[in-house]
Formats: structure tokens, sequence, C-alpha cells
């Protein structure tokens, strides 16, 4: 049944041909058994058959103009003896497809009062002597219900259609901007990715380089210092790739997961750790926490973590030999506030911001962003009297 509906869906012209032939044959039958008609009539009529007919079978290819065949056919039907017969069915469908179709509006408006008006025009052409005022009136009423009732449920389903295609093109749309929503969040994630990769390979191959430079320096006269230097690298460079797995892990699909747990994301505990692994790195760095520490939420966390750890490897890159460095977190009831400062030549501001030596320049730019996005604010230069300082604030709520 299904492979039929599909067959009938697909060639319209060919079923309403073959209703417009059934129509035809039944109204010949009539032409040919209506008494009282004489030959030129029933020629009339037989042509009149025809082209009612023919209506039907074209009726969804040129609906406007087979609509207004069908309103000439009735109106040569009025002015002569050709009184109403089965073929008149035309009209009933005629009306129909064109109040479906939802055409032109002159088109939708002739079929309704073109159907209203035919009953009672053919009652005028052809009064039943029989019936009283009363039962014509009746009568009169009865044969226009089928016009009207042709138009209405043409309207609804051209209605139907439409709220159909509009609900289609909503879930087209809906798609879209889901596909357009996950490339978005597809490009964010990678963002961030980038920012953490920047700031885990910024630090932890500045110390390994760092150290690799005193370890070569002193390995002749201070052994000692020089294996601890290379224990620090070892350390270091293990830590590095900890978090390079985690951040890259993310980006596995499909693949085999390594054995072992990701590392979690650094917090602000950590941060006295970050702290000692520069201090060993030949940064000296005075650390002070104020404030009464609680828990804070991750992102504020992730973000205070990661502020310090691109200040401290700027120092140590820009600051210039001897240079020290503070560090403070301040717990505020609303908030939790960073301050970084170094007491070297430290480099321009347009270095952090548009690239220096290296090329790079994404520390400031991955603080601002970094900051921005839990609703806090940044503020970044030159100390005076030299050094540079970074003050961040970190609000507890996200920003609306």
């Amino acid at each position: 049944m299904q492979r039929l509906y599909d067959f009938l869906r697909r060639h319209p012209t060919g079923v309403d041909s073959f209703w417009a032939v059934v129509l035809f044959g039944f109204s010949m039958l009539w032409v040919v058994v209506q008494a009282g008609v004489g030959a030129e009539p029933k020629a009339v009529a037989a042509v009149i058959v025809l082209l009612l007919s023919l209506s039907v079978a074209l009726r969804r290819r040129h609906p406007e103009k087979m609509l207004l065949l069908v309103a000439g056919l009735g109106v040569v039907q009025l002015l002569t003896s050709v009184r109403p017969n089965p073929a008149n069915f035309a009209m009933l469908a005629l009306i129909y497809t064109v109040a479906a179709r939802g055409g032109p509006r002159w088109a939708t408006q002739l079929a309704l009062i073109g159907g209203l008006a035919a009953a009672p025009l053919a009652q005028l052409r052809w009064p039943a002597s029989e019936e009283s005022a009363g039962g014509q009136f009746f009568l009169t009423v009865v044969l226009a219900l089928p016009f009207a009732l042709a138009w209405v449920l043409g309207d609804s389903v051209r209605t139907r259609r439409a709220y159909f295609a509009q609900l289609e093109e909503r879930a087209t749309r809906l798609e879209k901007e889901r596909e357009a929503q996950a490339k978005v969040a597809v490009a964010a994630e990678r963002a961030r990715i980038a920012r953490e990769l920047h700031d885990v390979v910024a630090h932890n191959v500045s110390v390994m380089v760092v150290q690799a430079d005193g370890a070569a320096y002193v390995l002749d006269t201070a052994p000692e210092q020089a294996r601890q230097a290379l224990e620090t690298i070892s350390g270091t460079g293990r830590q590095a790739l900890a978090e390079m797995r985690r951040l890259l892990g993310v980006l596995r699909t499909g693949d085999v997961k390594e054995s072992g747990e990701y590392v979690p994301q650094p917090d602000v505990q950590q941060i006295e750790d970050l702290v000692e692994q520069v201090r060993s790195a030949g940064l000296t760095v005075d650390f002070k926490v104020e404030g009464t520490p609680r828990s804070l939420p991750s992102g504020v966390e992730l973000t205070a973590y990661r502020i310090v750890q691109e200040a401290l490897t700027n120092s140590r890159k820009h600051g210039g030999p001897d240079v020290g460095a503070s560090v403070r977190l301040v717990y505020f009831d609303d908030g939790l506030g960073l301050l970084v400062e170094d007491d070297g030549r430290g480099a321009g501001h347009d270095l952090y911001v548009d690239g220096g030596a290296d090329g790079r320049g994404h520390g400031l730019i991955g603080m601002r962003e970094r900051v921005g996005m839990v609703g806090g604010t940044l503020d970044a230069g030159p100390r005076p009297g030299g050094g540079f300082r970074i003050s961040a604030l970190l609000p507890l709520k996200p920003a609306h």
C-alpha cells in the first residue's frame, strides 16, 4: 500500500486524469438519457461536459486557468438549456484546489464567491415550481453548502501545509544552529586547550632551560648542584608531560585510552608548589596569603594558578639577572585578589601584548581571556621604578 501511495503522489496528473475520465463517462450517460433535450442542446451539453472533465484533469497543473474555465462554463450553462449535471462536480474540485494551493488572492475570492453564487443562480434559472418559497430557500442553502465546505476544507489544508512547512523550516534552522553551536563549542575548547598548552609549555620549558644552563655551568665545579638541577629538569618534564597528556586527552576520539588517570587541573593550593618550583630554578619569590583560605569555584582556581604561572614565567624570561618577585593572594568576601610583581628591568608593555623577541607575546592576551571568562578584572603594566606588575580580581560568582 505504501508503494501505491507513493506512486500516486508522484503522478498527481495521472490520478486527476483517471477521475476526469470517470466523471466524463457518468456525465455523458446523463447527456444521452436526458429526456426532453434536442440534438443541439445535447451537442452543447457534450462540449460543456468534455471541458468540465478536462478542467479536473488539469486542476493541479493550471488551477487559476481551470477556475476561469469552469466559471465561464457555468455562465454558458445559465445562458443555454444545459441543466446542472454530474460534470458540475468539477466546480467543487476546482474550488477546493484553488483554496488549498493558496494562489493569488483574486483566485481564492473568485472560488468562494462563485461557489456560493452557483446554487442561487441555478435556482433562479431552473426554479422548482412545486416547492414553496421557503422550500426553495432551504434547497438553495443545501445546494450551496457543499461549495462552502469545499472552500473551507481547501483553506484548512493550505493552513496545515503552511504550518508543517514552518515546523520543518524551524527544525532545519534549529539543526543548523545546533551545528553552529557545536562548532563554536569546539573552537572554544580548542582555544582553551591552546591557552593551557601555552601556559604549561612556557612555564615548564622555561624552568627546564634555566636548570639545564645552570647544570652545564656547574657540571665540573659542583657536581651535586648539577645533579639537583637535572632532577629538577626531570621532575618538571614529567609534570609538563602529565599536564599535556591531560589536555590532549580530550582531543582523542576513538583511540585507546592510556593507562593511568589524567592529572587534575591545578588549583590555588598548588600555587605554593609552583612558587617552590620557581625558587628552585633560581628566581627569588616572596609568597604570602592574606585572608581566610577557602574552597573556590574550579574556574577561579585554575585562572588564579595560570595567572601566577604566566606572571612568574615572564619575570624569569624578561626580568633580567638577579630579579626578585612577589606573589600575594588575598581572600575577600566576594572574590580572590592576585598581585604578582617583580623588580627586574622588565620589558615594555608592547612585548607582552604584541609579541617580542620570541615571536609569541600571548601571555597577557591569555590572562585577559581567562579573567574575562570568570567575570574578573586584570591590570598589567610596568611598575614605577622598574619591574612589572600584574593585578587581578576574580569574583566568586560568574558575571551575568
